[in-house]
């Protein structure tokens, strides 16, 4: 999560992010991000905390991408609504969907470290690459 939360305040792209805590725990969501999170994204950003209307947002036009752990419904509205995919998998079949993706070539995963960890480096590349660099071009298209 703090590595997520390093990459949206330095990637300089407007965001939605979704995050989801256990339903049992009082949870402040500021507590949790990086000290300066919200001051450093400013206006371009909106944190949500539980549950947010993805196939609403996704039909906005200002949507430009979508940074998606590729559970099947998610790969299915984002290719609906023709938005790029920057992929995060985490488990069951969600590493398999990740595969698909890049096949048809609607989407991009952002690389794991030889232990399975994903570092702030990497994410910010793969989201460039698939929102505003020219090597991006075609995944934008095709999605």
């Amino acid at each position: 999560m703090e590595e997520i939360a390093h990459v949206l305040e330095f990637s300089n792209v407007d965001f939605i992010w979704v995050v989801r805590f256990p339903k049992r725990k009082n949870i402040v969501i500021e507590e949790t991000l990086p000290k300066g999170f919200f001051e450093g994204v400013g206006e371009g950003g909106l944190v949500v905390n539980g549950w947010a209307p993805q196939a609403k947002i996704l039909t906005h036009p200002n949507v430009g991408g979508f940074v998606s752990h590729c559970g099947w419904n998610s790969v299915m509205e984002s290719m609906k609504f023709g938005w790029p995919i920057i992929a995060m998998p985490m488990h069951l079949d969600q590493p398999i969907n990740v595969r698909l993706i890049e096949e048809v070539g609607a989407g991009v995963e952002v690389l794991r470290d030889s232990k399975g960890k994903l570092h702030r480096e990497r994410m910010a590349e793969t989201i460039n690459k698939v929102m505003k660099e020219a090597s991006g071009e075609s995944v934008r298209k095709k999605a």
